[in-house]
């Protein structure tokens, strides 16, 4: 008795097979354009416009350096990362109309009204030098602050955290308080 034959696969037309496959999720799979951080850059100054007016300016801007040591500097002052979140939300909301804090502009915000808007904006800036753990660490308070100063008007204007909100409610508080945060390029922070 010989022994019975098992039929080859052909294992060219299953490779043919896994390609088209892989050619058709490539093609039909949409990535999400609402992912990664939001950033923005602030405005570049008019150049016809007065001295005066881009001083005034300059309070809606806060600068935040991470040296090559990984030191932390806000505006002028030296803090230790665990001070930046409440550094940053004091800047943004500018509680007691502080004239070296940022202006607020009443906007009407569709679905809600008029509010103040703060014209703050972070202007992150780090060295060539600085530590991907000290520029993540930065990153996630300034993050923090802008999360928790929208959790803060969610509950205020709605009763309930920032997560738990509609679709509607969520783009009304984005409008309400924006993440304007702005990256520069690397470079040696330390020189002037």
């Amino acid at each position: 008795m010989g022994k019975k034959k098992t039929p080859a696969l052909n294992s060219s037309s299953t490779a043919d097979i896994a390609f088209l496959l892989l050619c058709y999720f490539l093609m039909t799979t949409t990535m999400g354009s609402q992912t990664g951080l939001q950033r923005r850059l602030p405005q570049m100054p008019d150049p016809n416009q007065k001295v005066e007016d881009i001083k005034v300016n300059r309070r809606n801007i806060l600068i935040v350096k991470i040296n090559s040591s990984d030191r932390l500097l806000a505006g002028s002052e030296p803090m230790d990362v665990s001070q930046l979140k409440d550094k940053v939300k004091e800047f943004l909301t500018n509680p007691t109309d502080d004239p070296t804090l940022p202006e607020k502009e009443l906007k009407d915000i569709e679905g809600y009204g008029q509010y103040p808007v703060s014209k703050g904006v972070i202007s992150l800036q780090n060295d060539r030098g600085t530590s991907y753990h000290a520029y993540i660490a930065v990153q996630n308070e300034l993050v923090k602050a802008v999360n928790e100063l929208r959790d803060e008007f969610a509950h205020k204007a709605y009763g309930k955290a920032f997560s738990k909100l509609s679709e509607d409610q969520t783009e009304i508080v984005k409008k309400c308080i924006p993440s304007n945060i702005s990256e520069a390029e690397p470079k040696d922070v330390t020189k002037k």
